[in-house]
């Protein structure tokens, strides 16, 4: 089910009431070779915009011209499947005798033309936009219409393993750059036709295709309409990132909290919109959105899914265990150093004042000197190229960190807490989740230096009451934890079984909310196995 979202413009004034602009709406000429030059103004004459002229009809008296764009057309669909149609066959569905051009217009377009996709073009607006992206377009003389061919293509990457959320054992196929092909992605998991598709065009100039992919059984309806009004209501000449597209949808602008869902992964995609979840494909960008999207999805991670319960528990506390000590790693270090060394065990306190006894900063300083020369070192890892990134992240980690400790600049002790910090932000399967959180540890770090625990605590408070404020397209950002909702525990921060966890989540949808039949999969309450049932019937054998 595709469905293209109706827009009102006014053609008297030629303006686009939605995006400001202001295309073409005049009809086409009946003359071709006005329309061809008038193509020749609109393309500044580009050189990679080929017209074909020929002549068709009984008599090869009607003149003809195909022009596309070699970029971005598949000039072997155009050769093959159109020129060919149209020139090696003069006896057969085009060469015929009509009366009219439009009646040779309607004989090519649905007779001569083996394509998949025809479509009428009736102005110049929607003819150059399918030119643009790729189609073929017919002219004819005498006929005011043109017929636009399916023929996109150009180059595009290989479907490869996602860069981003690897896992051991999974599937290896990441979405690319093209919108069909992840759409592919996604409809082979999903071979159901509830599986819903609406198509966008966002951009008064780059006209971008974004594709909205909904379970429409499953989806809560408010939310669907609520992403729908929100795409149509973006406003820009350009949108090449799937990041303008959140940033212009989303309903929480002024946190560091992501409140949609990114991923490259269509497994992890297949599964959101199984819960009642909404995907938006955006054309040239690997990366798909999904929403609603609460704050325990970032720490959700495909692999989960691949081994057994217990051991996708223990690593999902591991991920929430390290994203406290990516906030909280350094402030404590400041807090206890500077304002409760009563905290502090006295060993371990005699260690810490000899190493501070050479330090010219305080704790502060030191933790904030140290905590900026790893993000440095991490920023020039992550832009070098990938065979030297490693390595500069990694020996120069080491080495300004043994140096620092050397000079006496900063302590051991809290090298290791930076370090100890930074590993644990890797370990959360969000990045943008683990960006959130460093910029947290900042505003941490400022609060435990002027007020200690204190501080660390009101902080806490604040930012537990800046989370609940957050909602996703309706959608508390807290659930299932706020408002608590024990159903949906079972995949929260435990992963309990499959054959427990029957239901959908309550909070992102209210349809169809059973997903698994009572009695499906192998549940302890199913006692009797087959080699059981075997035994018991050799008993009953014998005593018979």
């Amino acid at each position: 089910m595709i469905r293209y979202p109706y827009r009102k413009h006014n053609r008297k004034s030629g303006v686009d009431k939605k995006n400001g602009n202001s295309p073409r709406y005049l009809k086409i000429e009946a003359c071709l070779e006005t329309n061809l030059q008038q193509v020749k103004e609109l393309t500044s004459d580009s050189p990679d915009f080929l017209i074909r002229r020929f002549k068709v009809g009984l008599r090869a008296d009607v003149p003809a011209a195909i022009v596309f764009l070699d970029s971005m057309a598949k000039t072997d669909t155009v050769n093959e499947l159109i020129m060919k149609s149209m020139l090696s066959r003069p006896s057969a569905e085009v060469a015929v005798e009509v009366e009219s051009a439009e009646a040779l217009y309607t004989k090519i377009q649905s007779h001569a033309l083996a394509l998949g996709e025809v479509k009428d073009c009736d102005d110049w607006n929607s003819m150059m936009k399918q030119l643009l992206m790729g189609d073929t377009i017919i002219l004819l003389e005498g006929c005011e219409k043109a017929i636009a061919c399916g023929t996109r293509g150009g180059e595009t990457r290989a479907v490869s393993e996602p860069t981003t959320q690897t896992v051991v054992r999974g599937p290896k196929d990441g979405f690319v750059e093209s919108l069909f092909t992840n759409i592919s992605l996604v409809r082979r998991r999903i071979k159901s036709s509830d599986l819903t598709l609406e198509m966008f065009q966002v951009g008064s100039t780059s006209l971008t295709n974004v594709a909205m992919l909904y379970m429409k059984n499953i989806a809560n309806p408010r939310v669907v309409e609520e992403v729908r009004k929100r795409i149509e209501s973006i406003n820009i000449d350009a949108i090449f990132e799937s990041g303008m597209v959140e940033e212009m949808i989303q309903e929480n602008h002024f946190t560091p909290f992501p409140t949609i869902f990114n991923t490259e992964r269509p497994d992890t995609i297949s599964s959101n919109i199984m819960e009642g979840r909404v995907a938006l494909i955006i054309d040239g960008n690997p990366f798909v959105l999904v929403m609603p999207t609460v704050f325990a999805q970032f720490f959700q991670n495909s692999s989960d899914y691949e081994e057994r319960y217990d051991m996708a528990t223990v690593v999902r506390l591991i991920r929430y265990i390290s994203f406290i000590i990516l906030i909280l790693g350094p402030s404590l270090y400041i807090a206890l150093t500077t304002y409760h060394y009563e905290m502090i065990p006295t060993p371990l306190l005699i260690s810490i004042l000899a190493q501070r006894e050479s330090v010219p900063f305080p704790a502060f300083l030191e933790a904030l000197i140290l905590e900026i020369t790893f993000e440095i070192l991490r920023e020039a890892g992550i832009r070098m190229p990938r065979a030297g990134g490693q390595t500069v992240s990694v020996i120069g980690a080491l080495v300004l960190g043994q140096a620092a400790v050397e000079a006496g600049i900063v302590t051991p002790l809290l090298t290791i807490v930076v370090a100890l910090t930074g590993i644990a932000s890797f370990a959360i399967p969000a990045y943008n989740m683990a960006v959130a959180g460093r910029l947290c540890r900042f505003i941490f770090m400022i609060l435990s230096a002027f007020m200690g625990l204190y501080g660390i605590t009101l902080g806490l408070i604040a930012l537990i009451a800046h989370m609940n404020s957050l909602s996703s397209f309706g959608v508390p950002y807290m659930a299932p934890f706020s408002p608590f909702v024990l159903e949906s525990q079972k995949d929260a921060v435990l992963r309990l079984p499959f054959w427990m966890m029957k239901k959908r989540p309550k909070s992102i949808t209210s349809k169809n909310q059973k997903r698994m039949k009572d009695g499906s999969g192998n549940s302890p309450s199913d006692k009797t196995t087959p080699m059981q049932e075997g035994g018991n019937q050799g008993v009953s054998g014998e005593e018979e």
